[in-house]
């Protein structure tokens, strides 16, 4: 199953996010998608939250002048014998704009297999260009290079738009490949790794799919001695109608599991709780110890397999 689903590569990743004009819901991109692994479902996963990045620069008329304003200022600073005064003067005649790229960021995935960990998750900008300020402001000259990138008190303009959205391809990433890399690096098992090892062995590996409800960030970091190290990070796709766990404090038997079991429900598999927690949303970090406690005596309302996984995290707590 996982053979099919890797024949979705990059570059024909960023040839049908290069043709294919962003619609509302973005029901093309992922037909297109979906065409090139007939076999094996395509969904979109997340939106992102909004960001924002420099853009390019532009005329008045809204005609393109350079697609990347900081490449642009570098070597027009070049060509202007690396003096910022005139680089400001010549700004400031051709009356140019910068523009700001605002974004989400689209993440996909292919379930490819039963495990946690077995899915390709592709991740997809859909971006548009607007105006965003003069390049130079009269009545505020940048006194540096980076100020004239950036600057601190920009004069903003009325809003246009630069041309129209845009897919492009941002990376795929075989998430069970992606593990098996960090972790010849971690001595101990990753905490990503427990985590998706834990959801297996409980009730909610039994009952639901885990990148229907998480998927990942994989990133990259500068490490003490200038090291490229890799990492990653889970990610919870929900986005709305959300609940929250009331605290547990003082609560035992019956009302502790009615507390528990409603929250599952509403998230929609067992069990749900303690990832959340493990997570550090919306479950308090004590829950797992309180309800540990209540179990170990009394009270017996746990699966088996989702008491083993509570006894582990309690003797070695571990957080994502």
């Amino acid at each position: 199953m996982a053979e099919q689903a890797f024949y979705l590569d990059g570059q024909q990743l960023a040839k049908i996010c290069k043709n294919t004009l962003p619609n509302q819901n973005d029901g093309l991109l992922l037909a297109r998608l979906q065409a090139l692994n007939p076999d094996y479902p395509i969904r979109l996963a997340k939106t992102g939250e909004e960001w924002y990045r420099l853009g390019g620069i532009v005329d008045m008329t809204g005609n393109r002048v350079a697609t990347d304003l900081v490449e642009w200022t570098e070597r027009t600073y070049i060509g202007c014998g690396k003096n910022l005064q005139t680089l400001i003067n010549y700004a400031c005649g051709q009356r140019l704009i910068a523009t700001r790229q605002t974004g989400n960021t689209l993440h996909f995935v292919v379930q490819t297999g039963n495990k946690a960990g077995q899915f390709v998750q592709i991740d997809i900008d859909k971006t548009h260009e607007m105006s965003d300020r003069l390049l130079v402001s009269p009545d505020c000259l940048p006194e540096d290079l980076e100020e004239f990138i950036d600057p601190l008190d920009p004069d903003c303009i009325e809003t246009f738009a630069i041309g129209t959205a845009r897919y492009s391809y941002r990376r795929k990433t075989d998430v069970a490949v992606f593990m098996g890399e960090i972790n010849k690096y971690h001595p101990e098992e990753h905490p990503v790794q427990r985590f998706m090892d834990d959801w297996d062995r409980s009730s909610a590996g039994q009952k639901a799919v885990f990148s229907n409800d998480w998927i990942v960030r994989p990133f990259r970091h500068t490490g003490r001695f200038g090291e490229q190290i890799i990492n990653i990070e889970i990610i919870n796709t929900p986005q709305k109608n959300m609940p929250q766990l009331d605290d547990v404090s003082g609560k035992k038997g019956l009302p502790l599991h009615n507390l528990l079991s409603r929250f599952d429900r509403q998230v929609g598999y067992p069990f749900a709780w303690f990832f959340y927690m493990v997570k550090g949303k919306r479950v308090p970090p004590h829950s797992g110890v309180a309800v540990f406690r209540d179990i170990s005596g009394d009270f017996s309302y746990l699966p088996e397999r989702d008491v083993a996984v509570l006894k582990d995290w309690v003797n070695t707590p571990y957080n994502v």
